[in-house]
């Protein structure tokens, strides 16, 4: 079995905007062994704005694809930060999963696109290429998201947490994994995560985050934005279900605008709207997690951290606290479900994207021979 094994590198450009994580694992596409390098390379905020230049758009464009090839760019940096941290080769990596950054997702009409070049990847690096991972799901009629439950439950399975669990990721989008008994798995995405909350911060104060959730916890939420914020049919549809970054994006705002909030009083609001979100979901669950373990860039949030702890009424803790490195949990995701598409193995399953049957996918993309 020991020549089944893959070291893999996961990359993930998340809904944050925020830039491109890069982790090792090694695995033979079932289990898993974490091998714990990983790198973080910020976008620079020109590259940050042209990308948010592409959200919404239902097909590409020219300037799309030079956004693309610039943010390729980003990953093959990041690969030979890595490679040179662990003191690795090109030689050594079997495979790379890369994301690429979704701009547009609407599952309703099969229909989702994420950017990025996966052959210049392969080409720069020398090292095979696994992208777009969500189409075959969306195309059989999955909604496409989320794709990390079947990592989630695999880290899961030699924890020794008691199930049922939750695994929980804020991203721009929050999305949630149930694992309970014999494996059983269903997840979806919550709500909003940290993208309007960032938004927010970006327009009134240049910065674009709530840094430790401290400006939130200087404010005072405005309940009714959340009484109103709650009846969007969104959180009455039973999943399996998902969003797209820019989804109740109107709404939030002009609920937001119409209380005339003030700087921190609108992060404490929309922080407290992306934990009724995720509240919310609960409804959905078919027994409540005896504990919850977050991961991505809302870890970090204190605030958003403390009401979740209090709403839920049950453990609530970041997954660092089973030695998972929790800023880079979905890019190392992406290196297990790139040795998964290797072996013809399902990424998704009718619990976790609501596809019929087991789905396999992603495409592979190689370098190009010599002449």
């Amino acid at each position: 079995m020991k020549n089944d094994w893959i070291t893999a590198i996961g990359m993930m450009s998340g809904t944050s905007l925020d830039g491109v994580d890069a982790a090792l694992i090694e695995t033979d596409g079932v289990d898993v062994r974490r091998l714990g390098q990983s790198v973080f390379v910020p976008y620079v905020p020109e590259l940050r704005e042209r990308m948010r230049g592409c959200f919404g758009n239902r097909n590409a464009t020219n300037s799309e694809h030079v956004v693309a090839d610039d943010l390729t760019r980003v990953h093959i940096d990041a690969v030979e930060m890595l490679l040179a941290k662990a003191g690795l080769s090109s030689g050594d990596i079997g495979v790379i999963g890369f994301h690429g950054q979704t701009v547009f997702h609407e599952p309703a009409s099969r229909l989702t696109r994420q950017i990025g070049t996966p052959d210049m990847l392969a080409e720069k690096t020398g090292i095979p290429v696994v992208a777009d991972f969500r189409l075959a799901d969306v195309a059989a009629g999955g909604e496409g998201a989320p794709l990390a439950p079947v990592y989630h439950a695999a880290l899961m399975k030699s924890a020794g947490v008691a199930v049922p669990v939750a695994v929980l990721n804020i991203g721009g989008v929050s999305n949630v994994t149930w694992i309970g008994a014999d494996d059983d798995l269903l997840a979806f995405d919550c709500g909003p995560g940290n993208a309007r909350i960032d938004d927010w911060m970006l327009r009134h104060t240049g910065n674009p985050v709530d840094l430790n959730g401290a400006t939130a916890a200087s404010g005072k939420a405005d309940p009714m934005v959340e009484v109103n914020f709650l009846k969007d049919p969104y959180f009455d549809r039973i999943p399996p279900k998902s969003l797209d970054r820019e989804d109740m994006a109107a709404h939030i705002d002009a609920l937001v605008a119409e209380a005339k909030l003030n700087v921190a009083d609108g992060a404490a609001t929309l922080a407290n709207c992306t934990v009724a979100a995720i509240v919310a979901g609960v409804n959905h669950l078919p027994v409540a997690p005896k504990s919850w373990f977050v991961c991505g860039g809302g870890r970090h949030n204190d605030y958003v951290m403390a009401k979740l702890g209090a709403r839920l009424g049950v453990p609530v803790r970041s997954v660092d606290e089973l030695d998972w490195d929790g800023d880079a949990v979905e890019a190392e995701c992406f290196g297990y479900l790139a040795v998964r598409h290797l072996r013809n193995l399902p990424l998704s399953f009718p619990g976790t994207t609501g596809v019929s049957e087991p789905c396999c996918g992603g495409r592979l993309y190689t370098k190009k021979k010599a002449a």
